[in-house]
């Protein structure tokens, strides 16, 4: 029979109440600022990194989580019985922890051959961020509850990954320029005169899909984009910062434009305010 784990890691900003109610191991990303390390989820939360970025001297930065860790994590799985394990990744363009993940998988048969056969891991690479990876890991580990086999959900995952997109707007580049993670934003050069970069994400890259002026327009924009290239009919969610304001209003938009409300709303946290910054707004969906 099998056992299957869904793992992820925190840039995928899951709810704590999803983590909990269908067994979702989220590793946390350690970040640095100045001279102290902490672990995201765990020594602090949104609103307190927040407060954080807001006060610290430099832009946080993150570590990737490490083959060992992955390599001690899987032989642990492996103990308890599982069959296979699930692991859905940030987007490997913006961090080795996918890289991390495969070297540890390969490793860890080579060290364990009477595993091969009985016990699966499949590494799977989001090439997006934060509800883009968030919403289908929490789908998938659903699927599981339901008995649908470890095949069926990479399946899902990978499907859902080739067609995933966000668009985005940011309403300070603060730390986006510094960040260098985002480097179409970091290229604009229109903050003074009130311009705002909507951004996509697609496929693992980070493009400067338009300029709109003013704050105003930023959820409009974004509304727009998304009814053109959203899959009729299909789930979509809604990402903000710190403001949940800008989550309602984007999140009342799409419900008149498409017709129907978000499926979740997901906050970001620390993996992805560090490059984008908490003003930001954004939709995540299925595309044609």
């Amino acid at each position: 029979m099998s056992k299957i784990k869904i793992v992820t890691d925190s840039g995928s900003d899951i709810a704590r109440k999803h983590e909990d109610l269908y067994d979702i191991d989220v590793l946390p990303f350690k970040i640095a600022i100045g001279d102290e390390s902490y672990l995201s989820r765990v020594d602090f939360d949104n609103a307190e990194f927040f407060e954080m970025m807001e006060n610290a001297d430099e832009i946080p930065k993150t570590s990737q989580i490490t083959a060992f860790e992955f390599g001690e994590l899987f032989g642990d799985y492996f103990e308890q019985g599982y069959t296979d394990i699930i692991y859905v990744s940030l987007n490997s363009n913006g961090s080795a922890t996918y890289y991390n993940s495969v070297q540890a998988k390969e490793q860890f048969f080579e060290d364990n051959p009477d595993a091969v056969g009985t016990f699966n891991i499949y590494c799977i690479d989001s090439k997006t961020y934060s509800a883009g990876y968030g919403f289908p890991v929490v789908e998938s580990a659903k699927m599981a509850h339901k008995g649908v086999s470890a095949e069926k959900i990479a399946e899902y995952l990978e499907d859902w990954f080739e067609h995933c997109v966000i668009y985005f707007g940011i309403y300070s580049l603060k730390y986006a320029k510094k960040s260098g993670r985002i480097p179409a934003a970091a290229a604009f050069v229109g903050e003074l005169i009130g311009l705002r970069p909507i951004l996509r994400i697609d496929s693992g890259e980070i493009i400067l899909e338009n300029k709109v002026r003013g704050d105003s327009a930023v959820i409009p924009e974004i509304s727009e984009k998304c009814a053109e290239n959203i899959e009729k009919n299909s789930p979509y969610c809604v990402i903000c910062g710190e403001d949940s304001e800008l989550r309602d209003q984007l999140a009342a938009l799409l419900s008149e434009v498409l017709g129907y409300p978000p499926s979740d709303a997901y906050q970001i946290g620390a993996a992805v305010a560090i490059n984008a910054g908490p003003e930001a707004v954004g939709v995540v969906f299925r595309s044609k």
